[in-house]
């Protein structure tokens, strides 16, 4: 099973520049629409997180701006999972055009479970959720490792 295709969307006026370019703040409001999604998948849609008092929480993202997306184009955001543990979630967003198969941005997230009810505070997913976690990364075996992952931002050391 190739990523997962968790959003797609138009290219809205409100979210371009003077250039005519998505801004950047939308790509992670984009990327966060990808994130709501797949939380849908395994098992943490909005009835779900209401009834156990459940969410994710975004603990870091990076995003690297490849490619021009410009007003009017159409787009979908494909999800990776790159790991998970009991209480953590490390996901991989990329955006293409739809269909497409050059990569525009991409947005390495690592997201913590949380039971709202106390405090937030961490806590492990349920059974639902990690069998759900483990089938999708099942199924995503032998992809390649995303090309922008657990990159560090930084000028070189002279």
């Amino acid at each position: 099973m190739p990523a997962l295709i968790t959003y797609n969307t138009p290219i809205l006026t409100d979210w371009v520049d003077y250039n005519g370019h998505l801004r950047d703040a939308f790509y992670l409001l984009i990327f966060s629409y990808a994130t709501d999604a797949f939380m849908d998948r395994i098992g943490l849609a909005s009835d779900d997180r209401a009834a156990s008092g459940n969410s994710l929480f975004t603990l870091e993202a990076h995003i690297n701006y490849l490619h021009e997306v410009k007003l009017g184009e159409e787009v979908e955001v494909r999800t990776q999972i790159v790991g998970h543990d009991r209480k953590r979630v490390h996901l991989y967003h990329s955006l293409y055009k739809v269909g497409g198969d050059e990569e525009l941005a991409a947005s390495d997230q690592m997201l913590l479970h949380v039971d709202l009810a106390a405090g937030p505070k961490s806590a492990p997913f349920s059974e639902q959720s990690l069998e759900a976690l483990r089938l999708l990364t099942d199924a995503q075996h032998g992809q390649p490792a995303p090309a922008y992952v657990g990159r560090i931002i930084g000028l070189p050391v002279k």
